[in-house]
């Protein structure tokens, strides 16, 4: 049975993708975003737990986030666990909500960002690389079992090398499109 797979070497590389974009979202731009706060956990119950397993995230304003805790006893280690967050996000207690406004960013902070943008790039197209690697190094591995012809094989590679190149130009373009949000905000 041959160890050369292109329906995983595609979901991995897909898998790379998605997680960049993932971390890419929790990147801050001027806009208040829900997704801002999914990095967020928080000790609650003798556990570390996700914001989203004890409160409600909103974005009421442009500039305004809202966190809804369920539990009244949650309210200060939810505020203490979005303030270790080092999201630079002041939380304001108001009742049961928390609200957070959204600072504007500065020249200097955008430029971070931008820079933070690129370094979840790299290792997206590192993780791609290695998925490419891997898949490689299986296709030589069939051909040295007899499993694949040597035409094969070549065949194989060359659609590796256009998955690779599919996947680490959509990785640009995800990072591309993010810093352009982070420096024209």
């Amino acid at each position: 049975m041959p160890q050369y797979d292109k329906a995983d070497v595609e979901r991995r590389m897909n898998g790379a993708v998605e997680s960049l974009k993932g971390d890419l979202q929790g990147l801050r731009t001027g806009r208040a975003n829900t997704s801002l706060l999914d990095p967020v956990v928080v000790e609650v119950y003798g556990a570390m737990m996700p914001l989203n397993q004890v409160a409600t995230v909103s974005a009421p304003e442009p500039r305004m986030l809202s966190v809804q805790v369920w539990d009244k006893l949650n309210m200060t280690p939810v505020e203490k666990g979005i303030a270790h967050a080092n999201l630079g996000l002041n939380p304001i207690i108001d009742g049961q909500t928390l609200r957070l406004p959204i600072p504007d960013l500065t020249q200097d902070r955008r430029k971070e960002l931008a820079k933070l943008a690129d370094q979840y790039a790299e290792k997206a197209k590192i993780a791609i690389r290695n998925v490419r690697r891997d898949a490689m190094e299986s296709l030589k591995t069939d051909e040295k079992k007899k499993e694949i012809s040597e035409d094969e094989r070549k065949r194989s590679e060359d659609e590796v090398q256009k998955l690779t190149d599919k996947y680490v130009a959509d990785t640009d373009e995800a990072a591309a499109k993010k810093k352009q949000e982070i420096l024209t905000q």
